[in-house]
C-alpha cells in the first residue's frame, strides 16, 4: 500500500485510478476526469463514487505533504494543487448523481404516498405528510451522500478532535440544506402565485388560499424526488 493511505482491506487509490504514484498530479487529474466521465455515461454510480473516493484521498494526501514541505515520491508536489479542481458557482448546490434503481423506486414510493395522503386528508393532516416526507428524504439523502465520501478512518487533528465527527456533521448539514431547500422553493412558488393574483387585481380563490398545505407538500414531494434520485 502507498504511504499515508492505511493498510489491510482499504483500497489503494492509485490502483483504483490505474496510475503510478510518481505521476504528476495534472496527469492524475486528467485520467480521473476521463474515467469518472465514462462511469457517469454508463450509469455506473458505484464506480463513479469509488473513483471519487480514490481521487479525494490522493489530493488530500498531496495537500497534506505540501503543507509540510515534503515531496511526494520522487516528484515535488505542485504549488497549484489547491486549485486542482474548478470550484462550482454554488459549492453547496446540488451535484448530478443518479441513484441506483432501488433507491429511485423508494423515492417514488415516498413522494407518491405523501402526496396521496395530503390529498385524501383534504387539509386536515396538519402538515404531517410534509413532516414524514422530510424525514424520509433526510434518511435517503444522508445515506446517499455517504457513498461519495472517502472510507471512514479515525483521524485526529492537533486539538485531538475526531475529524470523522466533523465529516458526518457536514453531511447532515448538506442533507438538511437539500431537503429544506425543496420545501423553501415550494413555499415561495405558492406565495408567488398568491402575490401574482393580487398584483393583477383579481381575488384569490378561497380553495387556492386554503390549499397551501396540499400545494407545498405535493410540490416538495416532486422536487425532493428529483433531488434525491438524480442529485447529491
Amino acid at each position: 500500500m502507498s504511504a499515508g493511505f492505511g493498510s489491510g482491506a482499504e483500497e489503494n487509490p492509485y490502483e483504483v485510478l490505474g496510475v503510478n504514484p510518481l505521476e504528476s498530479f495534472d496527469k492524475i487529474k486528467v485520467l480521473y476526469s476521463r474515467k469518472h466521465k465514462d462511469a457517469e455515461k454508463s450509469g455506473n454510480e458505484a464506480a463513479a463514487a469509488r473513483l471519487e473516493r480514490a481521487y479525494d484521498k490522493i489530493m488530500m494526501s498531496q495537500l497534506s505533504k505540501r503543507k509540510k514541505g515534503l515531496t511526494f515520491g520522487a516528484v515535488e508536489v505542485s504549488k497549484n494543487i489547491k486549485y486542482a479542481d474548478k470550484q462550482p458557482l454554488l459549492p453547496w448546490g446540488p451535484k448530478k448523481a443518479r441513484s441506483i434503481k432501488r433507491d429511485i423506486m423508494i423515492n417514488v414510493g415516498i413522494s407518491v404516498a405523501m402526496s396521496v395522503w395530503v390529498v385524501i386528508s383534504e387539509g386536515m393532516a396538519d402538515w404531517k405528510p410534509l413532516q414524514v416526507l422530510i424525514f424520509g428524504y433526510v434518511f435517503q439523502l444522508f445515506n446517499k451522500l455517504k457513498q461519495y465520501e472517502p472510507p471512514d478512518v479515525t483521524v485526529y487533528d492537533e486539538e485531538d478532535h475526531n475529524k470523522n465527527v466533523a465529516k458526518s456533521g457536514k453531511r447532515l448539514l448538506r442533507t438538511f440544506g437539500l431537503v429544506f431547500g425543496c420545501v423553501t422553493v415550494a413555499s415561495l412558488v405558492f406565495t408567488g402565485i398568491l402575490n401574482g393574483i393580487e398584483i393583477i387585481g383579481a381575488s384569490i380563490p378561497r380553495a387556492l388560499y386554503n390549499s397551501q398545505e396540499t400545494f407545498v407538500t405535493i410540490v416538495s414531494a416532486v422536487l425532493m424526488f428529483f433531488v434525491g434520485s438524480f442529485y447529491r
